[in-house]
């Protein structure tokens, strides 16, 4: 990573603070508080933000995982391992934000909705994804192992997705054929907190390739000075 990228990572993160600030206001006092649930409602605007960056960070993965395969390039390997890393944190903050959300609304914690369950599977398919990654062998063969993974495992986002017009379900649809099935000032928080967190997904990209760059950068110093040593 360049200087001048590190330069512009706080550019980023103040940026993404402005907007984080900006979408608290829009949720919880612009937006009007919904007449039948009240303001529980409000996690809806989060738990929407949560699931679609999951969604996003999946076809990174698969995108970067593509790229890999082609190019062979460490770059795209470490796109991919993060990329997958935080839509399985957001995936499982969308389904922990759901539940909360179902308790007062649906009277239950957990119930096998086609939505939550192919959330759920998506879930577990890319936690056993970051295991296998991380059973050993050379850096190359978990990088190809992530890769195909990643690509296979894209698969799941459109089947979550499509789930609630695919099978009977009480899931709520936020996006219909004739636009988002919500009132004005809740589309803009809705929109605000989209906003938000594409630029927190941005922000943690950023700064976990960093990471896992400077890593790398560590692990070959350390293996150069085992292999110099009498």
């Amino acid at each position: 990573m360049s200087q001048d990228q590190n330069d512009a990572l706080p550019l980023v993160v103040g940026l993404t603070a402005v907007l984080v600030l900006f979408s608290l206001y829009a949720v919880f006092i612009f937006a009007p508080t919904e007449r039948v649930m009240g303001h529980v409602q409000r996690i809806f605007y989060y738990h929407v933000a949560s699931a679609w960056v999951g969604f996003l960070a999946f076809l990174v993965a698969c995108a970067s995982g593509l790229l890999y395969l082609a190019k062979r390039s460490p770059r795209w390997d470490r796109v991919t391992a993060a990329s997958v890393e935080i839509g399985l944190l957001f995936s499982t903050i969308a389904l922990v934000e759901g539940s909360l959300w179902a308790r007062p609304v649906w009277n239950t914690w957990w119930t096998w909705d086609p939505r939550l369950t192919t959330t759920l599977v998506m879930c577990l398919y890319y936690a056993t994804t970051l295991m296998l990654r991380r059973l050993g062998g050379s850096e190359e063969r978990n990088a190809r192992v992530g890769a195909v993974l990643s690509i296979v495992g894209f698969v799941n986002v459109p089947i979550v997705f499509l789930a609630i017009r695919m099978w009977r379900t009480i899931h709520p649809a936020v996006l219909t054929t004739s636009g988002f099935a919500v009132a004005p000032r809740m589309l803009v928080a809705l929109l605000a907190s989209l906003l938000a967190f594409t630029a927190l997904y941005v922000c943690l990209m950023w700064t976990r390739i960093r990471v896992a760059r400077l890593e790398h950068d560590v692990s070959a110093l350390r293996h150069r000075i085992t292999a110099t040593r009498p």
